[in-house]
């Protein structure tokens, strides 16, 4: 059912990039949000019909909750920012690690998320996890989302929560939605033994959906705290930005502060866009992706970097530490502090093998890929990507998942007993988180979702092909 709406939406991204007037721009337009709603609704009738069925297993592994909820809120962002919202995340700093099903949770998180990025007209939405009890080796765990949104009222709390509700008949037509994608977070809580909730915002307008549950303690390694001994001064006038940063400062070992070390100062300080005058002679400033234009000119004002929103924690850190007065700085740390989510890249020559089996999908990465540059060599399905593997050089394999004959998994399988070490990111339809899993144990190294948007291939291009180890041309000679 997914695979020909993936083609529709591809192509019609495909059309929009072409040459169009403005009516047939509005028409192009107006057939791909329809085609991506009726996706969403074939994914949650999808979803909730395995939930009635019994048909989910629960898988679980230690889960580094930064990285969960870092993925979640990254995922979003560009809808998030496409609608002038903010999305943010943090973890406490004595929140731990957890055994869990990191498929189930990812699920709860992106559909809670979602629904606040759907329903917030201005403001923010901040992903946060707390302790919230439980004891040293089965720690209760608490996972936040608060929205600036219009709030949920007390006699649609419980009905949110069911199959096809909405708090009025007029949001199903106002924001295209079935009704189904809490009630699918409702059954996964209750399978985790965990519970939902929806209330008011304590901080201020807006709705904080809440789901806790108790897991047993994964023996992960701690995480880092290398801002140990400094203070950090946050300018913005998002409390919930404000709340967030002020969390990862601490988790990272820092303090906040008003006689800081370095200042973390927001670009939406600005009223007209202009830079912000420096307010210290060690300063970072925080933008959007879209703003990535505007990185040159803050340099030039004397500020020591930038960090891109929603913010890493690591990156935060790293970032600081390179600002403060002693810092040991040379050109090699500062490009290791770039941010692949600006990666715009030059990926001319780089060597693609493309495994798809539908023609239709073939062509749209295809046409995306020839577009940055790459070379690229088709495959329809396992066995013939193993034998374009055995005799070429590739920088790079795009791999389905479910294909005839042999699928993605078993061919990365057999790439990775060949002693194939070349960076392989599956494609997947995304209609069960567990593909995802599956990917990453079979070897795989990330993870792309159909139907493929632009920026998304460009970022697995920056981040898995190494200019300097690139397989030209030359060297298959």
């Amino acid at each position: 059912m997914r695979t020909p709406l993936n083609g529709v939406i591809g192509m019609l991204s495909l059309l929009s990039r072409t040459r169009l007037d403005g009516a047939q721009r509005a028409y192009t337009e107006a057939a791909q949000k329809s085609a991506e709603h009726l996706l969403g609704l074939v994914n949650d009738l999808l979803d909730y019909a395995r939930l009635e069925a019994g048909a989910l297993e629960f898988d679980p592994a230690p889960v580094d909750l930064e990285a969960l909820t870092r993925s979640v809120a990254e995922l979003l962002s560009p809808r998030a920012h496409e609608r002038d919202l903010e999305i943010m995340w943090s973890v406490a700093e004595d929140a731990p690690d957890i055994m869990a099903d990191e498929s189930r949770l990812r699920q709860v998180l992106f559909n809670l998320a979602g629904n606040a990025v759907k329903f917030t007209e201005e403001g923010s939405i901040h992903i946060s996890v707390e302790r919230a009890g439980g004891t040293e080796k089965k720690p209760r765990i608490a996972f936040i989302i608060d929205d600036t949104g219009p709030g949920v009222p007390v006699e649609a709390r419980d009905r949110i929560f069911e199959e096809f509700g909405h708090v009025d008949h007029s949001d199903a037509a106002r924001h295209d939605g079935a009704g189904l994608g809490l009630a699918v977070v409702s059954k996964l809580a209750q399978a985790m033994k965990g519970t939902i909730t929806v209330g008011d915002r304590p901080d201020g307008r807006g709705a904080r959906f809440r789901f806790e549950a108790q897991f047993d303690l994964a023996e992960l390694p701690p995480r880092s705290q290398p801002l140990n001994g400094l203070c950090v001064r946050v300018m913005t006038h998002d409390a919930m930005l404000e709340t967030c940063i002020k969390t990862q400062i601490r988790a990272s070992g820092g303090s906040v502060g008003d006689e800081a070390d370095v200042v973390l100062v927001d670009h939406a300080l600005s009223d007209n866009g202009a830079c912000i005058p420096l307010p210290s002679e060690r300063s970072i400033i925080l933008l959007r992706p879209s703003e990535r234009d505007l990185i040159a000119n803050y340099r030039r004002a004397g500020y020591h970097g930038y960090l891109i929103k929603p913010l890493r924690r690591e990156s935060l850190a790293q970032r600081v530490l390179v600002a403060t007065p002693h810092a040991n700085v040379t050109p090699v740390t500062i490009r290791h502090l770039e941010d692949d989510r600006l990666a715009v890249g030059n990926f001319k020559g780089v060597r693609v093998l493309l495994v798809e089996d539908n023609p239709v999908g073939q062509l749209l990465a295809k046409t995306l890929l020839r577009r940055e540059g790459c070379l690229v060599q088709t495959a329809a399905d396992g066995h013939e990507a193993l034998a374009a593997a055995r005799t070429n050089l590739f920088d790079i394999i795009f791999m389905d998942m479910r294909m005839p004959r042999m699928d993605g998994p078993t061919a990365t399988r057999r790439l990775r007993e060949m002693g194939q070490s070349t960076p392989v990111i599956a494609l997947t339809a995304n209609a069960y988180a567990e593909d995802r899993a599956a990917c990453l144990e079979a070897g795989m190294n990330d993870h792309l979702t159909k139907p493929l948007e632009i920026d998304a291939l460009r970022m697995a291009l920056a981040r898995w092909t190494n200019g300097s180890n690139r397989a030209k041309l030359a060297a298959t000679n």
